[in-house]
């Protein structure tokens, strides 16, 4: 028998269509009918690729005496965080103000009128360590609100109003100018994050080790703008380490979640679109600065992954591969010692030692490749040649990924999610850029155009895409999208592109505009079904869409002319000035936007017949301080292509505020 799940799109939501549990998705039946009965809510969030969901539901919500205690005394609600956020961060609030942590699955307990006021993460079936069983919460609950009511209620306001609270917590202090002090801010940031740099093994920290990619931005911005060494290697030492362990896939290619130890050997398997978007970002970007092939091998080998296993036929992206195939996380990514003998006869041997491979395994008693010592060095160890040792390598590799093809695979969540296919969309361009390589551009735009084609209907823009458009979408959609079109931009200068960010921004500004603050909401004005207006500003997982929105609207007022732009955007980084300060990695991509452009904007015009090339040329130099403009002839439309008259020449033009030096005709002449 299924249950209300099964008429969902969800691969997360219809995972648990099979449950006994009467589950219904977040909407008005289950919100009406816990009022009408007065019955407390279970909100249970998760997503597909998240292995303690899966464990949970295995353990507790596949059994018929456990679904009884819930639909006996609650109104049992799924939500896929990916499709809701805006619900998912309230109430991921909600269990860190009472719990001190957070996590998923989440497992919450509303009042009838959606107050969260008991929850916790992870419940196992019995009592252990202190943690309580799910039928012991269950219970407990159950019988708190039949007989202390009052108390719930009292609970529940108080937890509300300190959501409230944190909401604006980010944004209280002085306020100051943007440009006088961003310097001194972003010195602040570097004195943080100094301390928590693992000088052996790369990142930030101890273990659970997470790649932290606004991090690793803000570090190459710092050493841009202050040709701070430290920032330069700690950032390329932490894509190494992380390209060398088992965190990266080395035979199929894209990173996992986060590793579980220090040393990025062992990861949480599960491969996230977002992870894998901006990390090819970050290693194209470590590549344009230090012309090292090593980023540029990672980043290729990443996106022809994204191109084999997250591609929809139609050119958008999926969310997500499980970290779980045949309910064992892993299984389909490690390999006993026994497997590669008899896979590789002869070749055995070395490839065994070049990935640590043991009979004993690394992990588990199984194995997860990784690279301890660079293909370099190891290749000079056995005589070889590095370029014969790539080729052997290569075959070694194939051999395995066949036989790894026909194992059962990870569990696909196959829904398109705006935001994260926007980051996507934005690490070809990116990419486009650094490597000068045509089919990234041609992928960046097919891509681009599946998303104004299914997710941008009649004026509105929808958050998620699997078969149909569903949920209005966030403040993070609108901005990453608008990002990823001036990138596009940047990459082909396509004005249409342009124009349809100015169409976005337009909407942005009517429909999340806080009237009483410099930020954004992060829901639609319109829209009803939650207990706060939230206005995200910590980068998390991804970037805070009011942080994307800052950097739009400096880039936009400088395509534009439009001096309100740029004027709102420096209105938003002064209110964040003092948590930039203070709280340094939580506000990362704040900080990098804060570097790009804090200081002097190099504003570049590109204008004649080979301005598509020599644009290429400038892109492969990294400088996150330049805004490019090109086309064939000037026009009146734009104020950097005004008044560029040409005859047959091209001419590069080098800009500040919209006044421009004597143009140039040779890109070298324009680094000179």
């Amino acid at each position: 028998m299924s249950n209300r799940l099964a008429h969902e799109t969800s691969p997360y939501l219809l995972q648990h269509a099979n449950n006994p549990v009467d589950w219904y998705p977040w909407g008005p039946e289950a919100l009406e009918r816990a009022k009408r009965e007065d019955k407390p809510i279970l909100v249970s969030i998760g997503y597909s690729a998240c292995h303690w969901c899966h464990v949970m539901e295995r353990e507790s919500f596949e059994h018929d005496d456990v679904a009884a205690i819930m639909n006996e005394h609650f109104i049992n609600i799924k939500i896929d965080r990916e499709e809701r956020p805006d619900i998912d961060q309230i109430y991921m609030d909600a269990v860190q103000v009472l719990t001190g942590q957070g996590g998923w699955p989440l497992n919450m307990f509303l009042t009838p009128d959606a107050k969260p006021f008991y929850g916790g993460t992870y419940f196992p079936p019995r009592p252990v360590h202190g943690r309580p069983s799910w039928p012991q919460a269950l219970h407990w609950v159950q019988q708190t609100f039949a007989t202390k009511r009052h108390l719930v209620e009292e609970q529940a306001q108080k937890i509300t109003e300190q959501i409230i609270h944190l909401d604006g917590a980010a944004i209280k202090g002085p306020k100051g100018p943007m440009a006088s002090n961003y310097l001194q801010t972003a010195d602040k940031v570097m004195v943080q994050l100094r301390p928590r740099f693992d000088s052996r093994h790369g990142g930030f920290g101890g273990a659970p080790k997470f790649p932290n990619p606004f991090n690793l931005k803000f570090l190459l911005r710092y050493h841009f703008v202050t040709s701070n060494t430290e920032a330069l290697d700690h950032a390329t030492l932490t894509l190494q380490k992380m390209g060398s362990g088992g965190i990266y896939d080395h035979l199929g290619g894209g990173f996992a979640r986060y590793s579980v130890d220090e040393y990025w050997l062992a990861p949480h398997f599960e491969k996230m679109l977002y992870d894998n978007a901006l990390l090819v970002s970050n290693l194209a970007e470590a590549y344009q600065v230090t012309q090292n092939n090593y980023f540029k091998q990672k980043a290729k080998e990443t996106l022809a992954f994204v191109a084999r296993e997250l591609t929809h036929p139609l050119g958008g992206f999926y969310a997500a591969l499980d970290a779980d195939s045949e309910g064992e996380e892993g299984k389909f990514y490690t390999w006993h010692a026994g497997e590669i003998q008899e896979i590789l006869g002869s070749d055995a041997d070395w490839f065994m030692q070049y990935y640590d491979v043991t009979e004993a395994g690394n992990w588990e008693h199984v194995n997860i490749l990784n690279t301890p010592k660079p293909a370099e060095a190891f290749a000079q160890t056995k005589g070889w040649e590095l370029e014969t040792f790539e080729q052997k390598l290569q075959l070694a590799q194939q051999k395995l990924l066949a036989v790894r093809g026909t194992r059962i695979r990870p569990g696909l969540d196959d829904k398109i999610i705006l935001s994260w296919n926007a980051l996507m969309v934005s690490a070809y361009a990116t990419a486009a850029q650094a490597f000068g390589i045509a089919e990234y551009a041609e992928t960046a735009e097919r891509s681009l155009n599946f998303l104004l084609k299914h997710l941008y209907i009649n004026g509105a823009l929808f958050h998620t895409w699997k078969s149909e458009a569903k949920y209005p979408a966030f403040l993070d959609d609108y901005a990453c999208l608008i990002e990823a079109l001036l990138d596009v931009y940047q990459t082909v200068f396509d004005e249409r592109y342009l124009q349809v960010a100015i169409e976005l921004n337009q909407k942005v500004q009517e429909r999340f505009t806080d009237n009483n603050g410099a930020l954004y909401y992060y829901t639609h004005a319109s829209q009803k079904d939650i207990i706060v207006r939230k206005r995200e500003t910590y980068d998390n997982v991804t970037p805070s869409g009011n942080s994307v929105m800052a950097r739009n609207l400096y880039r936009l007022g400088i395509y534009t002319g439009n001096q309100a732009h740029q004027t709102k955007a420096e209105a938003m980084m002064a209110v964040m000035m003092p948590a930039i300060g203070a709280y340094g990695s939580s506000v990362a991509n704040w900080a990098s936007v804060l570097l790009e452009f804090g200081g002097t904007v190099q504003e570049v015009a590109v204008v004649g017949p080979a301005y598509v090339t020599f644009c290429h040329d400038i892109a492969k130099r990294f400088n996150p301080q330049r805004v490019v403009m090109a086309a064939k002839t000037e026009s009146p439309v734009w104020p950097l292509l005004q008044n560029h008259a040409v005859s047959g020449k091209t001419l590069i033009y080098k800009c500040e505020n919209y006044a421009c030096q004597k143009p140039v005709e040779k890109v070298s002449d324009f680094f000179a």
